[in-house]
């Protein structure tokens, strides 16, 4: 399989999804930005792949990250996806705009809903949907001293800029 036929739309998820559950398949979700992939990510997504059997990826759009983020992404959607979707743990990414997941997880229908342990159960979006139809909600351990914006930081502090 390529990596680039692991990036769906929300029109190729859904047979997808069906593929997996007539496995028997447990899948796991999670979400985010992933501008500049780097070892925390990785070890995040990781880590959300081993509490199932297929992994999805909510990617947000450019235009999404532009409002959570003021002056990103560095990497644009199409790179950020293909690099998300290079990862051997990670089994299909789908792009959301909206201010939240929350649609995407609707169509999803997760087993398991994963976020970064810097997140409270009760504060992660689509909790109370996955719980409610008998799924988890977990949190995984971030790797300390890792983020995008501290990369940032890093390379202007060293560059000069």
């Amino acid at each position: 399989m390529w990596t680039k036929d692991k990036i769906m739309t929300r029109q190729q998820l859904p047979v997808t999804l069906a593929d997996w559950r007539a496995q028997g398949r447990k899948v796991v979700f999670t979400n985010g930005c992933f501008d500049l992939l780097h070892l925390g990510h990785v070890d995040y997504l990781e880590h959300a792949r081993h509490l199932g059997d297929a992994l999805v990826v909510g990617l947000n759009t450019d235009a999404s990250v532009s409002c959570l983020k003021p002056g990103r992404p560095i990497q644009d959607e199409a790179a950020r996806a293909r690099i998300l979707a290079s990862l051997a743990f990670v089994d299909a990414v789908v792009l959301f705009g909206e201010p939240t997941p929350l649609a995407l997880i609707e169509l999803v229908q997760p087993d398991v809903l994963v976020k970064g342990d810097d997140y409270a159960i009760d504060g992660i979006v689509g909790h109370e949907l996955v719980l409610n139809r008998g799924g988890q909600v977990l949190t995984v351990p971030l790797v300390p001293g890792y983020s995008t914006s501290r990369i940032v930081e890093r390379i202007k502090s060293v560059s000069g800029f």
